[in-house]
């Protein structure tokens, strides 16, 4: 007689919820806008109009978002941003 394995399926679903964490971008009065385009393009794989857009944000209000993501990867990208000396913050979403 063959040997028979059974196997269970769970009878509940399962899901694995990853929070959004932001990267937050500092305005600063050192680094040139081509200097944060650059680096941005760099950390976060964009477009150099996207990352104007993200620069003129932070230049304009303070801060901008310019990223969101698993924490892990944020902290990635902060990493990429800070090799520069670019003032970031990471939090978690709201």
């Amino acid at each position: 007689m063959a040997d028979e394995t059974k196997t269970s399926v769970l009878d509940y679903p399962s899901t694995f919820v990853i929070e959004p964490w932001n990267v937050i971008l500092l305005n600063d009065d050192w680094h040139t806008f081509d200097e944060v385009i650059l680096q941005l393009v760099k950390a976060i794989k964009c477009s150099p109009q996207k990352a104007l857009g993200i620069a003129l944000e932070a230049h304009t209000t303070g801060e901008a978002v310019c990223y969101s993501g698993p924490k892990e990867r944020c902290e990635h990208v902060a990493s990429i941003l800070e090799e520069i000396e670019l003032g970031v913050r990471i939090e978690r979403a709201v």
